[in-house]
This record gives C-alpha cells, structure tokens and sequence, in this order.
C-alpha cells in the first residue's frame, strides 16, 4: 500500500509538469511580445504610407518587413516547441487562441501587397492590423489565465495589461498620423482619441498594482524622464482640441510620429526587461519545486512510519516534543512528520490559490467588460470609447461597480433577438 508520501510526492510532480507547461508559455508570452512591437511599427508606417498615397515611407516598409518575418519564424519556433497539449480548459482556450493567431499570420502577406498596391484604406488596412495584434495579445491573456503559480500569474498579469497599454498608445500613434496628415479637425476622430488616452492610464495602473517593484520603478522612471512626451503632450492638446473642420498642420505627422515610436520602443525595453523577470521567475519556481520534490523522495528512502505511527500523528499525539525519538529514529522523517508535511502543502497550495483567484479576476473582469462594450456597440451601434463611457457613467450614476453594469448587459443579451440594432 502506497503511503501519504508517495502521493505527496505525485502533488509535487504535478505542480512540477504544471510550472514546466506555464515557463514554455512565458517563453511564448515573450516571443509575442517582439511580434507584437514589430506588427505595431508597421501599422504605424502604413498609416502613413496608405494617408500619403504612398509618397512617404514606403522604403521603411520595405525594410521593415523583413525583420517582421523574422520575428514571426521565432514565434512559430517557439509554438512547436510548447507542442500541442496543455492540461484542462486553460489549455484549449490557450490554442484557440494560438489559432487565431496563426490566421493573422497567414493573412499578412495578402494585407500587404493590397496595401502596396493601394488598393486598401489607410482605415481597413489599421483595422486589419489592430485585430492580428489583438489575436496576439489574447495569447498572452490566455497564458496568463492558465497560470499555476501566484507569483507567476501577478507578472504575467501585469505584462499583459502593459502590453495591452502599449497596444492602445499604438493604436493612439496612428489616430494622430490620421489627423495630423489629413490636416483637418474631426470631432468623433477625437473622442476615439481621448478614449484611447484614457485606456491606456486604465491599463498601466493594472500593470503597477501587479507588477514586481522593479517594473514598476523602470515605468516610473520610464514616465519621468521621456522628453518625447512633452512633444506627445502639445500635439495631443492641438489634435483632440481642434474643431470640427479645422485645420492642422500637416508637417506635424512627422513629428507626431517620431515621437510616439521614440515612447513606444522606450515602453517596449521596459516590456523586454518584465518578459525576462517573468522567465528568471518561472526558473526560480521549477528549481524550488525540484528541490522539494528531491526532498520528499529522500524521505520516502528513509525508513517509512508504521500504520499505527501514522495514524497516531494523524489525530495528533500528546507526547511532549522533549520525549520524541531523537533524528533518525525508525518512523521519524528528517525534520517534520508526514502529517506536518501535508498540512503544510495544503496550506500552500490553498493560498497560492487564493492568490491565483485574485489574479484571475482581474482578467475575468477586463473580458466580461470588454463584452458588454461588444454588445452595446452591436445593439446601440455606439463607437468603442463611447460604449466605454456608458457602461462608466451608467455605474457612476447607479452607485454600481462596472463589472455589475457589464454582468447586466450581458444577461439582457439573452433576450434580445439575434439580429437587431433596438436599444439595450
């Protein structure tokens, strides 16, 4: 009969594949994370190839889009490495997104030569992109989601909120090269803008309240001591104030866009440097786990407990620690009983669980959010910022969490008929 040890022994060897499973993510999260960066540059560029007929920047696509293939081969690497299984529901929603992914990936070359060939809108061909990078950035939610370990799942929670930020301050790059090179005022262009402002603070301070103190110190830095913001500040003030109608500076584009991709590679150092602590920590969890498990199989060597011994330090012996046996004794573990042992492994797992939940939510939060707005853009026909701001002022108004105002649309949603544009 196999004793309590061997099957904490089996927990320890679970936890040890779970956290080899989640480090091959991590790895995966940080190869996304370059992806990422690289399909950014090249919207941004498009944006102003496709609003200038082509006459600027079609020499930086050219080059650029290489090193983008580039990228992408490492992805692809890295996805047969991590194999095609993952344990649990955590494990197909990670694939699925995977999938979705690799459809962007094959998309790319087809974008690009309509978009060479002018044959799309600088509008369609931001759309496309957004969504490709979107499908990589669910990867990255997923991974986080799927993770096993509490410290773990904090970094990688952070890591997508940031990365997600520096998704919105892109998308914000190609709203000014609109508006700057179109050179005219456009009131609905700019409440996208303010949204996309808004959003990003949203998800940076996610980012701080997960993030180790070292990424945090690196963004504070980051902020204070980034001169492009100063330029970002003064185009933002003249783009998003303009009135419907008004001219802008069109030499402005330049600039505009020199700056925002000056704070985008800033922001994507600092998301390199969270990329590499979340893999030193995936090392640092295997090798303590490791070292556990080589603890308990040392002890399973030694001489195991009698059935009535066991039982005695179950329902907890009154023999004074004084009179124990001393180190070595037939019956005594190393340092603690196997009782003490699963106690102590109960507890922990039960608080990196707490931990986890915790994380969790705030994923789970982000998405039943992110739904609702799908719904009352659907239904309400309402632009992304402004289903935002209804589920906020709806909140506010009723005293309510947004979570709880995104909960109740969702419910309705069951109600309603499968195609129509009535009013929530």
């Amino acid at each position: 009969m196999k004793t309590p040890l061997h099957y904490l022994i089996a927990a320890r060897q679970s936890e040890m594949a779970a956290l080899e499973q989640i480090s091959s993510a991590s790895s995966l999260v940080a190869s996304m994370s370059e992806l990422v960066h690289a399909l950014q540059k090249e919207r941004g560029l498009s944006n102003m190839y496709l609003f200038s007929g082509g006459a600027f920047a079609r020499q930086s696509l050219l080059e650029h889009g290489p090193h983008v293939d580039a990228v992408m081969g490492r992805v692809c690497l890295v996805l047969d490495e991590l194999g095609e299984r993952l344990p649990g529901a955590h494990g197909a929603r990670l694939f699925n997104a995977i999938a979705s992914a690799l459809e962007g990936f094959e998309a790319l070359p087809l974008l690009r030569r309509q978009r060479d060939a002018l044959q799309l809108s600088a509008e369609d061909c931001t759309q496309a992109l957004i969504r490709m990078i979107a499908a990589c950035l669910t990867v990255v939610f997923e991974a986080a989601d799927s993770a096993c370990d509490p410290d773990i799942a904090k970094l990688l929670v952070a890591l997508f909120h940031f990365m997600q930020g520096k998704e919105l301050a892109g998308q914000e790059r190609a709203t000014g090269v609109a508006a700057f090179t179109e050179g005219i005022g456009n009131t609905e262009r700019q409440r996208h803008w303010l949204h996309l402002i808004d959003s990003q603070e949203r998800c940076f301070q996610v980012f701080a309240d997960f993030a180790s103190l070292a990424g945090r110190e690196r963004w504070q830095l980051q902020c204070g001591a980034c001169p492009d913001m100063t330029v970002i500040e003064r185009l933002r003030r003249m783009g998003c104030t303009a009135g419907d109608g008004v001219p802008l500076e069109q030499g402005l584009s330049a600039s505009w866009f020199e700056a925002c991709s000056s704070r985008l590679d800033a922001m994507h150092q600092i998301e390199a440097f969270l990329a590499q602590e979340l893999e030193v920590q995936c090392l640092r969890k295997r090798e303590l786990a490791s070292a556990a498990l080589s603890q308990q199989r040392q002890l399973l060597e030694r001489q195991p407990q009698t059935r009535a011994e066991a039982a005695e330090a179950f329902l907890g012996a009154r023999q004074p620690a004084a009179t124990l046996p001393a180190e070595g004794a037939y019956g005594l573990q190393l340092e603690k009983s196997i009782v003490s042992l699963v106690q102590e492994q109960s507890m922990r797992l039960q608080d990196m669980q707490a931990e986890i939940d915790k994380a969790r939510a705030t994923l789970q939060e982000r998405k039943t959010i992110e739904r609702a707005k799908g719904v009352l853009m659907n239904y309400r026909q309402l632009s992304e910022g402004d289903a935002y701001k209804l589920i906020r002022q709806t909140a506010m108004n009723q005293n309510r969490r947004m979570l709880d105002v995104a909960d109740a649309i969702l419910a309705t949603l069951e109600l309603l008929p499968a195609s129509t544009n009535s009013s929530l």
